[in-house]
Parts: C-alpha cells; structure tokens; sequence
C-alpha cells in the first residue's frame, strides 16, 4: 500500500500532467491562429504526451492500491505575445513540473518507497529530455528566429515531430 502523503502528491501531479496537457493545446490553438503550424504540431503532440504521463500515475495509484483523486483542471494561459515568449513560457513550466517530480522522488526516499522512487526515476528522465528540447528551441528562436525564412524553417522542423517521445539530442 502507498502512504497517504505519496498518495497525495501523486494525486497532484496527475492535475498537473494533465494541466500541462491542457495548456499545451491551448498553446496549439494560438499558434494554428498566428500560421505557426509546425509549433502547433509540436505543442498538439506535447499535449498527447502529457495525458499519457498522467494516466501513467492514475495507473500507478490503482496498482498500488492508492486512490485516485482526480481535481479540477485549471484554465490554461491563451495569449503569449509570440513563438519566443510561448517556448520561454514552456520552458518555465516544464522546470516546476521538475521541480514537482523531484518532490516525489525527495519524499519517496524519505519514506523508503523503493517501489515508488523507481517509478518516478522514469519522470526524472522525461523532464531532462523535455527541457532539452524547449531550450533548443529558444535558442534556435533567439539565434534565427527574427527572420521570417528562419522562423519558417524552425517552425517546420518543429512539425516534423512524429512522436511523443522526446529523443532527438542532435
């Protein structure tokens, strides 16, 4: 059985998996609107992602005889003022989902959840993946972005996401 306080923060970090979800087609829908539709691509296959990292946990508590207690999703953020601004932003959310992740993990140890320090290793991974990716678009963005044929060319790349996974560190 899984302890009430792990059972909580997990809870948590399933709103947040799936907030995170949330906002990102929200951030899809703005970049459709602005003809970015390569970002909107990307951010659509980042939302999918997210979902699946938070029925991951829902799993998780069921197998592990914990409950699930699934809260309000919060509305997520609509206007962001540019492809910069929309990935800085990423960028700043996916480090307090790390930060969230490596709660778990701090308080897994803390109670010597062998079962659940494992599990949430797997997260660990994920976030250094996810914020390898965001920063390397923004730092395409600052070094070339301001020309619309690079932005053209960013945003295409972008598009040509197939997958959920995050693995490309070329």
């Amino acid at each position: 059985m899984i302890s009430e306080k792990i059972n909580e923060a997990l809870n948590r970090q399933i709103n947040r998996e799936f907030y995170s979800g949330y906002l990102y087609m929200s951030m899809s829908a703005y970049l459709r609107e602005s003809g970015l539709f390569g970002f909107a691509q990307w951010t659509k296959l980042q939302a999918s992602e997210e979902l699946e990292h938070g029925e991951k946990i829902f799993n998780y508590l069921i197998d592990r005889k914990g409950r699930v207690e699934l809260e309000a999703i919060q509305k997520p953020e609509f206007n962001f003022d540019g492809p910069v601004k929309l990935f800085e932003f990423i960028y700043n959310h996916e480090r307090s989902i790390t930060k969230s992740v490596m709660s778990i993990a701090e308080q897994a140890e803390e109670e010597c959840d062998r079962m659940t320090s494992m599990f949430i290793d797997w997260y660990i991974n994920e976030q250094v993946e996810e914020e390898y990716q965001v920063h390397r678009i923004i730092e395409q963005l600052r070094c070339f972005g301001e020309d619309r044929s690079s932005l053209y060319l960013i945003d295409k790349e972008a598009g040509e996401r197939s997958s959920c996974k995050c693995s490309d560190r070329t």
